[in-house]
């Protein structure tokens, strides 16, 4: 039967009917392929899985998230009902972190209502047992959220697994980057023949020389319009933390990362992390274009310390002697520029009624 062949053979045989796939496509099955997709089965997280996320580094980072939100609901009048949706919440670390200090604040909890976007059958039960006291509602639709609510939503580490389109500039144009096979049977690079006009691409990589390559974030963009729109309308906000850069800009990132290690994004696909760096510009410009504002583009670093984390990390050292070398390792890690400190960037769309902390003056 069909379902019985791998990944690598179900690409193989799209390839061969239908000729080489554009990079998204690749992407869309390599990590969210029903049966075989990287982010469909399995736990990729910790440790023992691909990579380590900061929620699963230190609670201080979900507390400090949990902090922000509180604010901007109590700037928002702290609407007797809202919705909190978190997209791709991984094993629930975050939420929960977020959750045990939002609980702090009277009337917070009552008003919530907790919406998860998660594919992972594996991941949805870890979060059923950390977050099942607050009755979460798993959304099979980015948007199968309450229309009259407020929205707030959070997304860390999120958009950087979402497909992204890849073009290279050539003399006569540009020309999407697409998969295909080669001689020897093996998955390979290649270039769509028709060349698509300098014009026809954002003016950012208007200056761009033969051979740079241009990623563009589309389906992120696509889904932080969408939100906005529905922000804009309901109020709210939309807070995301990840790898990127400020502007639309030229650059290869896609990358595998399997075991803690880089690996051949072609080799043996679904078994791998694929991901590229976000273009926090485009997402922007798609916030903007919803009726949103956007707080300046923040480093991980400077967000999470004009939030107190050095302050929270010195409390927690307190009440943890023991535990004094790991916290610091954990500060460490979130915030140093040699770590996550400066790669890590904090975008956040929101209402001009509101004034986001964290982004500076």
């Amino acid at each position: 039967m069909t379902e019985d062949r791998s990944l690598d053979e179900i690409i193989r045989s799209e390839i061969r009917q239908s000729g080489p796939m554009p990079v998204w496509q690749y992407m869309t099955l390599a990590l969210g392929h029903r049966r075989h997709g990287y982010y469909t089965s399995g736990d990729p997280l910790g440790a023992r899985g691909d990579f380590t996320t900061a929620p699963e580094i230190s609670q201080m980072f979900g507390e400090l998230l949990g902090f922000f939100i509180v604010n901007l609901w109590q700037q928002a009048g702290e609407p007797q009902s809202f919705t909190l949706l978190e997209l791709g919440p991984g094993r629930g670390t975050l939420m929960s972190d977020m959750l045990r200090v939002t609980a702090r604040a009277e009337g917070f909890h009552d008003a919530l209502h907790l919406h998860l976007f998660e594919s992972n059958p594996d991941l949805r039960a870890q979060q059923a047992e950390r977050l099942g006291t607050y009755h979460p509602y798993w959304n099979e639709s980015i948007t199968e959220v309450s229309e009259d609510d407020p929205l707030f939503v959070v997304a860390n580490e999120f958009f950087d697994a979402l497909p992204i389109n890849q073009y290279v500039r050539r003399d006569d144009g540009w020309h999407e980057r697409q998969i295909g096979i080669d001689p020897d049977n093996a998955l390979t690079w290649g270039l769509s023949p028709t060349p698509i006009p300098f014009e026809n691409m954002p003016p950012e990589v208007h200056s761009a020389q033969t051979g740079e390559v241009f990623e563009d974030n589309r389906q992120s963009a696509l889904i932080v319009a969408q939100l906005s729109q529905r922000i804009a309308n309901q109020g709210g906000a939309l807070l995301a933390v990840d790898y990127g850069y400020e502007t639309s800009q030229t650059g290869e990132t896609l990358q595998a990362v399997r075991k803690h290690g880089f690996a051949d994004p072609l080799v043996d696909p679904g078994a791998a992390d694929l991901s590229a760096h976000v273009d926090f510009g485009a997402l922007r410009k798609a916030a903007e274009a919803g009726g949103l504002s956007v707080a300046p583009l923040a480093t991980q670093r400077d967000f999470l310390g004009d939030l107190g984390i050095v302050e929270r990390a010195s409390a927690l050292a307190r009440a943890n002697p023991d535990q004094l070398d790991s916290i610091a390792a954990a500060l460490k890690r979130l915030t140093d520029p040699a770590e996550m400190g400066t790669l890590f960037k904090v975008f956040c769309a929101h209402p001009d009624s509101l004034e986001p902390i964290g982004f500076g003056s």
